[in-house]
């Protein structure tokens, strides 16, 4: 069994002492390939499924997905603070939480992407049917999502207490996150190539069942793989004597008072929104701006995604020199370049779109690592404050941004379609043609909002008030307060 942490230096020396092993990185890293593989075929696919394979009217489909994701949104911080509360002697606070949940949410993410088939009815009643089983199995597939996914970014101050190592963590964890989505691209393109694209359902069926099966072994590669960190982890912090218990709703009070983490929350709701309309309205843009076929989509994305995934540890490494908020500026800036041009961009020029396929990528990476870098410096600013470690609650309401972001992002896509006379498939005839107040919805969508909301992640970044030196007189008085806690004892 791995030993605690002996203030007094004995024999007594830790695992939670040395730098993490590369092992450990790796299958931390890989705990976030199954929900990334998931999130991403949704972000990408789920809404051109509904429309161009289901049938959906574009403003149902967008409200499909906001439901269950509000939904789910509203469970996140309770389940936060169970994980933050859950005690096992074997498995430690997270885990269990990852290896009970792992199947159900392979299943159910698979069920999302079920034609069924309601014969014998109206169309227009069909229609409806199909929106509540989709409303139904993607509320349940997304508190199963959040069972496995929230106790998994949990662990990230629990593995390490290093500036600087917490950022290179994260850097494994994205690119595994933005592998699994470059992974998932190539495999829709190849399937996408191979089934025809008369038969979209078994397309998007092949996709899903694969997905499912990849999302789930990964996640049991990260629950054993981690398992001996974080237990080492857990034995040090049941030596440390914490105030008392204190309810949910003054938890949350506590977290929301946090100025610092007030500004992650708004630097990431910016650059994630960003992130998600662009993302669901790529094959849109794609097929109907450009006039390339649906086959060509995910070429386009792994353009997006595989430059995300070179920068991840370029930024990280720059960050240790010139600071995460430089690094997220640099990055933003190219992003928004990137927007704009996409938004003029005109049908026949596909070169100049892969080129800003592959600027919107640099930055990108940067909203996948900065705001969940600053997050455990935000926990451990609040440890000090209050002598609790509440990873749960805060993690917990970044995820509930994360899918209140998606939501928003894809109910407005599909509400300004819809708005736009944006027409969806009809079961048996080829892809309708959009009209040209459609086509400019979706160079609106793809260019000018993204645009702004990128800019009020930038001005919140420039006033985020911890640094490098805030966050070192941090950790320097939180381990006085440890050495002081053992002695008394």
């Amino acid at each position: 069994m791995t030993q605690a942490f002996d203030p007094d230096g004995s024999a007594e020396q830790t695992e939670y002492d040395r730098p993490l092993s590369g092992w450990t990185k790796l299958a931390f890293g890989a705990g976030d390939l199954g929900p990334a593989i998931t999130a991403n075929i949704t972000i990408f696919f789920q809404l051109v499924f509904f429309t161009n394979v289901a049938g959906i009217p574009a403003g149902w489909a967008g409200s499909i997905l906001m439901v269950s994701k509000i939904w789910d949104a509203v469970n996140d911080p309770i389940v936060g603070v169970m994980t933050d509360k859950t005690r096992s002697a074997k498995w430690g606070r997270r885990l269990p939480w990852l290896l009970y949940g792992a199947i159900p949410f392979g299943v159910f993410s698979f069920l999302l992407w079920i034609v069924p088939d309601f014969g014998g009815m109206s169309a227009d009643s069909k229609v409806w049917m199909l929106f509540w089983y989709y409303v139904v199995v993607g509320a349940i597939s997304q508190v199963f999502y959040t069972v496995v996914n929230l106790p998994y970014t949990a662990m990230t101050p629990e593995l390490t207490q290093d500036y600087d190592e917490r950022t290179q963590l994260n850097s494994y964890r994205f690119a595994f996150s933005i592998g699994g989505s470059i992974f998932s691209l190539l495999l829709a393109r190849i399937i996408f190539q191979v089934v025809p694209e008369s038969e979209g359902a078994l397309q998007y069926l092949w996709l899903a069942a694969l997905c499912s099966l990849i999302s789930v072994l990964a996640l049991y590669w990260c629950v054993y793989g981690t398992r001996k960190r974080a237990l080492a982890f857990e034995a040090q912090r049941i030596k440390v004597p914490t105030e008392e218990t204190i309810s949910l709703v003054q938890q949350f009070r506590i977290a929301l008072s946090n100025r610092a983490f007030l500004y992650v929350i708004g630097i990431y709701l910016c650059s994630w929104l960003a992130v998600q309309v662009t993302a669901s309205i790529i094959p849109y843009f794609v097929v109907s701006r450009m006039g390339l076929k649906q086959a060509d989509v995910p070429t386009v994305l792994i353009g997006v995604q595989g430059t995300a995934l070179i920068m991840l540890f370029v930024w990280s490494r720059l960050s240790k020199t010139l600071g995460k908020k430089a690094v997220y500026f640099m990055g933003m800036g190219l992003w928004i370049i990137a927007q704009f041009g996409l938004y003029f961009l005109e049908p026949g020029q596909v070169a100049l779109m892969y080129v800003l396929a592959v600027m919107a990528g640099v930055g990108v990476s940067t909203a996948y690592l900065v705001p969940w870098s600053m997050i455990p410096d935000v926990i451990e600013l609040d440890e000090l404050n209050t002598g609790q470690r509440r990873e749960g609650v805060f993690y917990g309401f970044m995820v509930l941004l994360q899918k209140l972001g998606l939501a928003l992002g894809l109910f407005l896509v599909g509400l300004s379609l819809q708005a736009a006379g944006f027409r969806e498939a009809v079961a048996g005839l080829p892809l309708p043609t959009q009209p040209p107040s459609a086509v400019d919805a979706i160079r609106i969508a793809i260019g000018p909002f993204p645009t702004i909301a990128l800019i009020f992640g930038l001005v919140l970044t420039y006033f985020y008030p911890i640094t490098r030196e805030v966050h070192a007189e941090v950790v320097l008085k939180l381990a006085e307060r440890r050495r002081n806690a053992a002695l008394e004892r």
